[in-house]
């Protein structure tokens, strides 16, 4: 007999990959440059020619950026739900901790240097997200961890002085460069070819399934360290090396789309409040529904604007605000 939470797993994960499917065909359907439904059942169906614009737009612009809008978005939504689940904060997220801002530092880093790729800004960009969530962490120890406020204002804290490194080493990169890097900051999916989607997802997708195969601790973490530790968790270990696996998955999609902020507040809360708190259901729930969330959100930073397009991170953090500032006030 199939257990119950064997079945809800399956339920949970069939309901938001159907989602994702339709969120990422509206958005290979739709754009500023008019190449719709017909286009897309041409081109898939063949019909139309491959030298075609449409058949262009669709595969070499639209279905590239769709696919990167689904990791980075997965990203980020599950490390605000790892982030909440290790330090018992449901206001917690790598945006708010100051962990994007401080892998933003070392992929800028790597960018004025003239280092490229995963193995260039990737490893600064990582580098850069390890330091700031330790120094978060330690100006936030002992008791004083298990509060929101020490917390949140360490993030805080932290965050404002990213933000005025960032602001410093863009005023020594050169003018050709001044504008790229802005762009990027505000969360750039149009400047990453196929190539870079493949390598992201190769990167993150282990660590996926590593995040759902200790799950179930996740959950008795949630109880206590005591209780977890009664219950056969190796706190410390699974503890540290959640962390550690969370911001390197953050610092990667950092490296290579810049800073995009909230998502990791918004899907986390929504699904736990229609799931519960179950990270076995949670954790692939977060996955394509953070994916799904962030592609819908690239869609209208396209579609919205007359002309050109918006920064998708104007689109999260417009959403995303707002339900942190009502969530910070609910809780105090």
């Amino acid at each position: 007999m199939i257990p119950v939470i064997v079945k809800r797993i399956t339920l949970v994960t069939g309901i938001s990959f159907a989602l994702l499917l339709v969120v990422m065909l509206l958005g290979v359907s739709m754009g500023s440059s008019g190449a719709g439904w017909s286009a897309i059942l041409e081109t898939i169906t063949a019909i139309n020619d491959p030298s075609s614009p449409a058949h262009a737009i669709i595969w070499k612009i639209r279905f590239p950026r769709v696919m990167l809008a689904a990791v980075v978005g997965a990203v980020l939504s599950l490390g605000g739900l790892v982030f909440q689940a290790i330090l018992r904060n449901p206001l917690a997220e790598p945006y708010i901790l100051g962990i994007s801002g401080g892998a933003a530092i070392g992929a800028i880093i790597g960018i004025m240097l003239g280092l490229t790729g995963f193995l260039g800004s990737g490893v600064l960009a990582f580098a850069g997200g390890m330091t700031t969530l330790f120094l978060v962490l330690g100006i936030a120890s002992g008791p004083a961890l298990l509060k929101k406020e020490s917390l949140l204002l360490s993030g805080v804290m932290v965050n404002a002085f990213c933000s005025a490194v960032i602001m410093f080493l863009i005023s020594l990169s050169m003018d050709t460069r001044l504008h790229n890097i802005m762009f990027w900051l505000m969360g750039d999916l149009a400047s990453s070819g196929p190539g870079d989607v493949f390598y992201l997802a190769l990167i993150v997708l282990p660590c996926f399934m590593v995040v759902f195969w200790i799950s179930h601790s996740m959950n008795l973490l949630l109880m206590g360290q005591e209780m977890a530790h009664s219950m056969g968790v190796n706190v410390k270990l699974t503890t540290i090396g959640l962390l550690v696996l969370t911001s390197f998955m953050v610092s990667m999609t950092v490296a290579q789309v810049g800073l995009i902020a909230f998502v990791g507040l918004v899907v986390p809360h929504m699904l736990r409040l229609l799931l519960g708190s179950d990270h076995r259901e949670l954790v692939p729930a977060c996955i394509l529904g953070g994916a799904a969330y962030l592609v819908l959100c690239d869609l209208l930073a396209r579609i919205l604007p007359r002309h050109g397009e918006l920064p998708v991170g104007v689109i999260t953090a417009m959403v995303g605000a707002p339900l942190f500032i009502y969530l910070l006030r609910r809780s105090s």
